[in-house]
């Protein structure tokens, strides 16, 4: 409950600033997600190879890592 009430009163200090700064303040996020989400593009990148070297990467077709995860369930 109190999450959703700083979310509102977030949302309610981004409608007070003027449109330009509204638009600057979506341009800014959406740089962040961008580069927060190649930074885990990046992380996971590194795991895969690391596992590639270590010999511990699954290798198949789709159906056979499908099979694969299910079969750790």
């Amino acid at each position: 409950m109190a999450n959703s009430v700083a979310f509102q009163t977030a949302i309610e200090y981004v409608e007070s600033l003027a449109i330009e700064e509204q638009d600057l303040l979506i341009e800014l996020i959406q740089k962040r997600r961008i580069e927060n989400r190649r930074v885990e593009i990046a992380s996971n990148a590194r795991e895969v190879l690391s596992a590639l070297k270590a010999g511990t990467a699954k290798r198949g077709n789709l159906a056979q890592l499908k099979a694969d995860l299910l079969d750790e369930e």
